[in-house]
């Protein structure tokens, strides 16, 4: 039996609902948590599962429009559901702490790092400011960042997104709380920097002794913070276990599902015949942000059909060429050409057919799609814009468009994006780019915001789609997974310069170039040993 006296965190039949034009939806149905002092507890599960909803109610909070209807929340004995709003303020951010999602949109970006550091001790009352300001230094040293004792004079859009996490991180030690929420603090990092905040949290979690809860959709990266995981799905609790039992020997068949993702078998496709030209080429192009180049002698073909993955880590490039690629970047030097004809250097220029031919695909359907507008007329403005359709042939191609992404049109046509999942918001968005019938679409970053099931179904359903249109694929991505899974050829960039390119297959076997060998060295495995042996191996090689 466990011991209630030395539990940090006790949470038992807990029971959330959210409002919804039908009357309150359950969303946690009596879920049980225990959590001990220094304890790292994984929370892992599809979109939906109520990860986030869980891990926020450890703190006595729900977001607006859901409520608590029943179960106790005990932080350190003490129920914290009954107790005044204004001491769950005095509780959070002190005792308990939270590192979001994203960085980029957690920090006020009109204040430097410092003083959003300090905010959190002085409100307390642990400590002056120039206390603060010290403590400040001492943690950014452990959380690996450069320049400690200058960076957090930097706004936050002068520091990187792996650096701005570790910042996020180090705020939220700022009071040294006894229990930190990490809710997917690496989602939308590269290898190599989720590598450097991986180590960096775990790092600081032992060294004070904090628990933690870790929310991730990210197996391999849970197999290496946590001590034990729970399973949840549809706000219930499927399975727990400790790390290396749940890893091994998971016993539900929905935790097989998801230990078993990425079972996608690409089609091996036939090299491009040496008579055939390019439908994509990108001609030793320069490019500028300011006085700054950032692309230097870019140069790479892309033929009809075939999938093109652009990896490397952050400042590489990759989203940078796409930007170059869609004319919404000049250029200073070198060429696009599509099917042999070079295009204008800006957007501004080139022809509706130009433009018709080139389609994107964002990273985060959450801030792509229009609020305001229902799912028929983001997907039907393209369709009205390049094809001229209206009426009722407008509205028979946004049904075609639809039942092609897999969403029935009676049911979503009429939604707007903040009632569809994360998932059916990217199908939306893949819609609105095949809405133009384009001949390549750049798909940046399309999954990496997605749990490991949902991206599944994305990437199935473009795969799907290229063989029927015959659609040529840019695929920028972090996610080596995804590149093995789907790519036919892959450049690899760093610092602005394409390094090595080449045929998927070749260019995971070695011999690999010194960057692509630390890309892939990178990528997390199924084993909770896998970070600390990296560690000590590159600890080896640089002694």
């Amino acid at each position: 039996m466990t011991d209630n006296t030395k539990q940090l965190l006790r949470i038992r039949n807990l029971r959330m609902a959210a409002n919804t034009a039908n009357g309150p939806l359950e969303i946690i149905k009596g879920i049980d948590l225990d959590l001990q002092p220094g304890e790292v507890l994984g929370l892992v599960g599809e979109s939906g599962a109520g990860k986030s909803t869980l891990g926020l109610a450890s703190m006595g909070y729900s977001r607006d429009g859901c409520q608590f209807t029943d179960g106790v929340v005990e932080f350190k004995g003490r129920d914290i559901l009954g107790i005044s709003s204004k001491e769950r303020r005095a509780l959070r951010g002190c005792q308990i702490a939270y590192v979001a999602q994203s960085a980029a949109a957690s920090f006020n970006p009109a204040y430097k790092l410092i003083d959003q550091y300090a905010e959190g001790p002085l409100f307390h009352g642990e400590g002056n400011r120039e206390a603060a300001e010290t403590d400040a230094v001492d943690l950014y040293k452990q959380m690996r960042l450069p320049n400690p004792e200058e960076i957090g004079f930097r706004y936050p859009h002068q520091i990187s997104g792996g650096q701005l996490q570790r910042a996020m991180t180090a705020m939220a030690m700022s009071c040294r709380p006894d229990l930190i929420v990490f809710d997917e603090p690496t989602t939308a990092l590269d290898v190599t920097t989720q590598i450097e905040v991986l180590t960096a949290i775990r790092n600081i979690v032992e060294e004070f002794n904090t628990a933690a809860i870790y929310i991730t959709h990210d197996l391999a990266v849970v197999a290496q913070m946590a001590d034990r995981i729970m399973v949840l799905k549809d706000g219930q609790l499927v399975e727990e276990a400790d790390t290396q039992a749940m890893l091994s020997d998971p016993q539900e068949s929905y935790t097989k599902t998801l230990w078993s993702v990425r079972s996608i078998e690409k089609r091996k496709k036939p090299l491009p015949d040496a008579a055939e030209k390019p439908l994509l080429s990108v001609k030793h192009v320069d490019a500028c942000y300011g006085d700054t180049q950032v692309l230097h002698d870019i140069s790479f073909d892309i033929y009809r059909g075939r999938t093109v993955a652009v990896v490397g880590e952050s400042g590489s490039g990759k989203s940078t060429t796409a930007k170059v690629i869609c004319g919404l970047l000049n250029a200073d030097k070198g060429a696009i050409e599509f099917e042999g004809n070079q295009l204008p250097n800006c957007f501004k220029d080139r022809t509706k057919e130009d433009l018709r031919h080139i389609q994107f695909i964002y990273q985060m359907p959450d801030t792509a799609l229009n609020p305001k507008q229902k799912i028929k007329d983001i997907i039907g403005r393209p369709v009205k814009f390049y094809l001229g359709l209206t009426g009722a042939a407008l509205e028979k191609r946004v049904r075609a468009l639809m039942e092609m992404i897999e969403l029935d049109p009676e049911i979503f046509m009429n939604r707007y994006p903040d009632e569809l999942s994360g998932g059916q918001k990217q199908r939306v968005g893949i819609a609105r780019a095949l809405a133009a019938e384009p001949d390549f679409i750049i798909c940046d970053e399309v999954t990496s915001a997605l749990d490991q099931l949902v991206a599944e179904g994305i990437l199935k359903l473009l795969m799907r789609l290229q063989d029927e249109l015959n659609l040529s694929y840019m695929f920028i991505t972090h996610d080596l997974a995804t590149v093995r899974a789907i790519a036919d050829d892959v450049i690899v960039m760093q610092k602005g310069k394409v390094i090595e390119q080449g045929e998927t297959e070749k260019m995971f076997k070695p011999p690999h170039h010194e960057y692509t060998e630390l890309l892939l060295s990178s990528v997390p495995e199924m084993d909770p040993d896998w970070l600390s042996n990296l560690q000590k191996q590159r600890e080896t090689e640089v002694t």
